[in-house]
């Protein structure tokens, strides 16, 4: 730190001891003695930290800083140590600076001013964020400490098997090896295929059989017949109960397709009463 002259009860201001400090080193223009800034402004000459130490301890009158020249010097300060100093130092830099600026601008107004009072709260507000700032500085400094994934540690993926041998093996061409399996196939004689077990067809009622069953019958009734009397012979429906209800619905079916596409041939007329009554097949 600097040498600073202490100020003399009863008076405002105090000059320091050298009017004229000597100009700092070149190494000491970005970063300071204390890793900080170095500041040249009317009023003070020093590093940023030792400014910032002084303002707290209410011991420099902060009226004769410059704002608009601690801004440009500390822009200028940023600018130059953006890859030799690391982030959080250069983030303390800008804390301490918003700090000596909110210090200098309650000279700018008197206490009791609205302005002053707005300044007030919005300076607590500030205070708040300050210390979230030190807690998140923390937990970066925390973070950075912990092993990296990819830089410190490395995944692994199988476990290795020991005792095996992991050389590459020959090269297999998946086209050569598909043709060499359908040859395979190729050169077998067919499956047998004459003991797999079929069922028994069942001989079902057909449209074709149902068109000529109509066509016969209305030939014996010009008056035409209800639709459930041209259905075919029920004789043939032998066998199981299943069996006989097949060809029932087949029947039944086959009737039913063969009197619309007789219709649709304007050979014959369907009719059919309210509430779903019996539909009656005439010629036409």
């Amino acid at each position: 730190m600097n040498a600073i002259a202490e100020p003399q009860a009863g008076s405002d201001r105090q000059a320091f001891s050298d009017p004229e400090p000597a100009a700092p080193r070149a190494e000491e223009q970005v970063t300071g003695e204390g890793g900080s800034p170095y500041l040249t402004l009317d009023g003070f000459a020093g590093p940023l930290d030792d400014l910032f130490t002084l303002a707290r301890a209410q011991k420099i009158d902060l009226a004769d800083i410059s704002l608009a020249a601690l801004l440009d010097q500390l822009t200028t300060a940023l600018r130059q140590a953006r890859a030799t100093v690391p982030l959080g130092q250069k983030a303390d830099w800008v804390v301490m600076t918003a700090w000596l600026v909110q210090l200098r601008t309650r000279l700018l107004l008197p206490a009791d001013a609205p302005g002053q009072q707005q300044a007030a709260a919005e300076a607590d507000q500030f205070r708040g964020r300050l210390v979230a700032l030190e807690d998140i500085q923390a937990l970066a400094g925390w973070l950075e400490q912990r092993p990296q994934l990819g830089r410190d540690v490395f995944t692994r993926g199988r476990p290795e098997a020991f005792g095996l041998s992991v050389e590459a093996g020959p090269a297999i061409d998946v086209i050569e090896f598909l043709w060499a399996s359908l040859a395979l196939f190729d050169d077998e004689a067919p499956p047998d295929t004459g003991k797999a077990y079929r069922p028994a067809p069942l001989a079902l009622h057909t449209v074709v059989q149902a068109r000529a069953r109509i066509l016969q019958r209305l030939k014996d009734q010009p008056d035409g017949a209800a639709l459930d009397q041209l259905l075919p012979d029920e004789s043939r429906d032998a066998g199981e109960p299943w069996r006989r209800a097949r060809l029932r619905r087949s029947g039944w079916a086959a009737t039913f397709v063969a009197g619309l596409e007789l219709a649709k041939q304007g050979e014959v007329v369907l009719e059919q009463g309210e509430d779903f009554e019996p539909i009656h097949v005439t010629p036409a």
